[in-house]
């Protein structure tokens, strides 16, 4: 009993001083106080940052964006909102696991990837750019959504819930309380006490301290003093002083009993903290995947455009040819009717493939910047592509016979695959909860305690009642605290409880909903990872369809341009029309626009490929470290001289 006092202290002063070496820890504290107010003060979130970074502007010169693909990148890593948000999630899960670790229940991570608007293509006037082709690319295009997943399929393991025996309040707590109470009680009877009426001033001070750990062991202790006064003449001591220190120790032996079972939450918050980084991960190759799809849009749409200028061209040059003819009366009127509605035509397909290419680049501006159009001097400039869209090389082809390849490298790198895992061994742990909840509650209780009392002789004290007061009670608190010390009084208990459920089906429903979820979860890994082999499959297939698709377009082209020199060899000898021509004229323009879209889809194709395999990150040299800080070491690409 003499070591239980010293005991209690060394709780207290190990509790105070824990506390800010764990709050140090977090990366959302952004100062550091009084160590003693800190638990008290709310952290400091530093507001968001809508400045875009200095490589956009470093990058404009004389009104234009001179934007390469590795820089589109890097400012996406840098500003891109949907980064930006997701920036936030490894911080949440690290709040909630300092909510795990005093005890609390976790409040989950959001596990959803957000994907930015897709190309410009859909919301142009006429659709797929004409020419052949066209619906090999769409058929391309559903190979290229299967391989690309089309959504977030998400195992669940992280919602917040409070089944299974309650976990224990992990922080220590002090408490503190005085109080002052008087009272005046009449009485109908003088003659216990010789007055009419009691008066009592009490005066209370009590503080104390408890505390629980993994093991469910609880420990409280309390110091209680009491200072007594009253007008009573019959008491022996008055005023009095009395004090106590009480001591309870419990220890659940069934339910709530092991580390494993008060700790889950821990672990699991724990284990959230890694799938914050997968989930974080995946928002950065979704938006670094779209990205890439949008320059190489933007790249084609731009070459469209010259394209359609040529054909413009071609049109407004047959149609001068066909004004002088007409003039000089060596071709009828008739002729030039016809060239001159090529032109008009030819000028239509240029202000929609124009319109198009500056809608690509405000789509472009919003996923690059975190002001997007909103910027009066981002919305005027615009955007220069400098790199080309790639060719086909030998090397590209991919077999299928390396699909099984292919896709062990999936199913090793992409973090869906591990983030799944993970959430299903967060069930298998919030499991124990409920299996513990199903045993009896046994609890074992040991109490000790020791009591004092002093005061003075009662002045007030009339005979015939004189007081008898034992010395070994006269004094003040010094006299009560040496009888605690002492141990003149002591209490002492042991005891054992024990709660036996006759039914218990509340503990049994969540015992079984949380195995039918387990279930539903192994399902749903297994669907994920067919639905890999089938992204990969998908991808892999798309590649070689749009390096198939880019061939053919390209012979086309050749053998339209050779078309239309022969037919215009043909008209300038008088052995042909102005339909003719101008049919020809169109075919080749269709057949240049059905290059590049194909040479663009091949390029995407291979993103997507990437994106299916886990890949894209380290085929673009991209570093978590730098995307999660928001800032890209490397230097922007030299801008071109005009």
């Amino acid at each position: 009993m003499r070591g239980v006092r010293p005991i209690a202290v060394i709780f207290c002063t190990w509790t105070l001083l824990l506390s800010p070496a764990q709050a140090q820890r977090f990366s959302w504290q952004q100062k550091q106080r009084w160590w003693l107010t800190d638990p008290y003060r709310p952290k400091e979130i530093p507001p968001i940052d809508l400045a875009n970074s200095d490589r956009l502007q470093a990058l404009v010169r004389a009104g234009n964006l001179y934007l390469s693909l590795r820089d589109a990148i890097a400012l996406a890593l840098e500003n891109n909102l949907n980064i930006a948000i997701q920036r936030y999630t490894p911080q949440i899960a690290e709040a909630d696991l300092l909510r795990a670790k005093a005890g609390g229940l976790l409040r989950g991570i959001p596990q959803t990837v957000q994907t930015d608007i897709g190309s410009a293509e859909a919301q142009v006037i006429g659709g797929e750019t004409g020419g052949a082709g066209g619906t090999a690319i769409t058929a391309r295009r559903q190979l290229m959504t299967q391989a690309t997943g089309g959504a977030v399929t998400e195992a669940g393991g992280a919602i917040i819930t409070a089944t299974g025996t309650a976990l224990p309040n992990l922080d220590p707590q002090l408490f503190f309380r005085w109080g002052f109470n008087h009272r005046t009680n009449p009485l109908s009877n003088t003659v216990t006490t010789g007055v009419t009426s009691l008066v009592y001033d009490t005066r209370s001070w009590n503080y104390g301290f408890q505390k629980a750990w993994l093991t469910g062991t609880q420990v409280s202790f309390g110091w209680n003093n009491n200072y007594f006064q009253s007008n009573n003449p019959r008491n022996d001591l008055n005023p009095s002083q009395e004090a106590n220190w009480q001591l309870r120790i419990t220890q659940p032996l069934l339910r709530g009993f092991g580390i494993a079972v008060n700790n889950r939450n821990i672990r699991i918050a724990k284990n959230n903290l890694k799938v914050s980084d997968l989930v974080f991960e995946q928002q950065v190759i979704a938006t670094v995947s779209n990205v890439i799809q949008l320059y190489w849009d933007l790249v084609a749409y731009a070459e469209d455009v010259k394209v359609k200028r040529q054909a413009l061209a071609l049109a407004q040059k047959l149609y001068e040819d066909n004004r002088r003819q007409v003039e000089i009366g060596t071709l009828a009127p008739i002729e030039i009717v016809s060239a001159e509605a090529q032109v008009a035509r030819r000028m239509q397909e240029l202000t929609v493939s124009e319109t198009r290419l500056l809608q690509q680049e405000a789509i472009l501006k919003n996923a690059i910047s975190k002001t997007g159009i909103a910027s009066p001097w981002l919305a005027q400039v615009r955007i220069i592509p400098t790199d080309r869209l790639p060719t086909p090389s030998d090397d590209d082809p991919v077999s299928l016979d390396e699909v099984e390849r292919l896709t062990q490298i999936a199913l090793e790198q992409r973090p869906e695959v591990l983030q799944t895992r993970i959430n299903i061994e967060n069930t298998k742990i919030g499991m124990l909860g409920s299996k513990s909840q199903l045993l009896p509650s046994v609890e074992l209780s040991a109490y000790f305690a020791n009591n004092g009392l002093a005061g003075q002789p009662n002045a007030l004290a009339r005979p015939p009642f004189i007081p008898n007061v034992d010395p070994f009670f006269v004094g003040g608190y010094g006299t009560v605290l040496s009888q605690l010390l002492r141990r003149n009084f002591p209490d002492y208990g042991l005891s054992v409880t024990m709660v036996l459920p006759l039914r218990n089906r509340a503990a049994q429903a969540d015992y079984i909903r949380d195995a039918l979820s387990l279930r539903q979860q192994e399902l749903r890994e297994r669907q994920l990872l067919n639905q890999i082999r089938l992204e990969v499959q998908n991808a892999v297939i798309a590649v070689r369809q749009a390096r198939a698709l880019y061939e053919a377009a390209v012979k086309e082209r050749i053998l339209q341009e050779q078309n239309l020199e022969a037919e215009q060899k043909k008209y300038a000898l008088g052995a042909s029309t102005v339909f003719f021509v101008i049919q020809y004229q169109r075919d080749l323009a269709q057949a240049q626009s059905a290059e590049v879209a194909a040479l663009a889809e091949y390029a995407k194709a291979k993103v997507a490929l990437q994106r299916a395999i886990g890949t894209l990150l380290s085929a673009y040299d991209i570093k978590l470290e730098e995307a999660l800080r928001g800032q890209v070491s490397r230097p922007p690409d030299p801008v071109p001289v005009e």
